[in-house]
């Protein structure tokens, strides 16, 4: 037998520490700042523009669920309510693709790409107030390399 009680756990440098504080809070704010924009402006949560905005990038504006759910990084459960919400303003609906029944698409109306528009102006805006006010050009570059290092799987 081996004693394990000798073996040091990785620690993350306080530099690494810092950066992970850094991005958590500034995401947390950046969110909210954007959620408060689109209340204030009486839209629907970001969670909306995603899917309108995935909906909208698709063939024939047309997406199963779980590829919804794959692209915007919604869990199953939420992206389920989320839908039945959407569907009841008349944002999307959804339409039975198999013989069985269980198979379904879901797809943008016109409603939806009006109000995915909609957003877009408020949500442009804040991006500009929130990230393009505060970096250049440069920066946000160095930066989204910088995430994209990040979000690489291993």
């Amino acid at each position: 037998m081996s004693d394990r009680s000798d073996v040091k756990t990785p620690r993350p440098s306080p530099a690494i520490t810092r950066a992970w504080i850094g991005l958590m809070r500034t995401q947390q704010i950046v969110l909210a700042a954007i959620e408060q924009d689109f209340k204030a402006a009486e839209l629907p949560p970001l969670g909306w523009y995603d899917v309108l905005w995935e909906l909208t990038q698709a063939a024939a504006g047309k997406l199963r669920p779980y590829e919804i759910e794959e692209r915007t990084l919604l869990a199953q459960h939420n992206l389920s309510r989320l839908l039945d919400r959407m569907e009841k303003a008349g944002l999307v609906y959804r339409e039975v693709f198999s013989d069985d029944g269980r198979g379904r698409w879901v797809i943008i109306t016109e409603a939806g790409s009006a109000m995915r528009s909609r957003m877009w102006a408020v949500y442009a805006q804040a991006l500009q107030r929130h990230l393009g006010d505060k970096l250049d050009d440069t920066e946000a570059d160095q930066l989204a390399g910088l995430l994209a290092m990040l979000s690489r799987k291993p």
